[in-house]
């Protein structure tokens, strides 16, 4: 058996298919008694020139060790599929099982991604937290002013009763 690297990009209105081909196509190496090393779906992607009037399509790769009659049923496969814009088939010497580069460059904006993400929702929370705490400073605030104004209202109410009071006696004075 050979060794194979295939590359092949589905339409983008047939990305929600893709596991789904992935699994026939690796079903269809395994029962030909071949063996996939690799399988990345290095997902949407834009493209480098329009195909039928396209401009991304989804990007799946295999590394598989297979016959050739099972190779030739894939390739058959792949030009009767419409959802399939382009593939390529490169027979390989050896069986490669690590990580390509490309997926790793996904993975790692993935990543950077991801820590954008979190950063941008802990600002936000940072935000939040900030408006809570004017919102109790505020409240502080306006509880204090209104202990004050009680507090004015009391020494105005006082001030008055005492007023009052002097009124009181000068009339039991003017009485007597």
């Amino acid at each position: 058996m050979r060794h194979y690297e295939i590359v092949f990009l589905v339409h983008p209105d047939q990305s929600e298919q893709v596991p789904a081909m992935m699994e026939r196509y690796s079903d269809m190496v395994a029962s030909g008694g071949g063996q996939i090393h690799r399988s990345e779906d290095w997902g949407r992607r834009r493209l480098a020139y329009s195909i039928n009037d396209v401009h991304k399509a989804h990007y799946i790769l295999f590394n598989i060790e297979c016959s050739l009659d099972v190779l030739q049923e894939i390739e058959r496969n792949f030009k009767f599929n419409d959802s399939i814009l382009r593939h390529l088939v490169v027979r390989q010497n050896q069986a490669i099982s690590e990580e390509s580069q490309f997926a790793k460059a996904k993975a790692e904006e993935d990543r950077i991604e991801e820590e954008k993400k979190k950063s941008a929702e802990s600002r936000v929370e940072a935000a939040k937290e900030a408006a809570a705490a004017k919102e109790a400073e505020a409240a502080k605030v306006a509880e204090a002013e209104k202990q004050v104004a009680d507090v004015d209202d009391a020494k105005v109410s006082e001030s008055v009763a005492i007023d009052d009071n002097d009124e009181s006696v000068d009339k039991v004075e003017e009485i007597e």
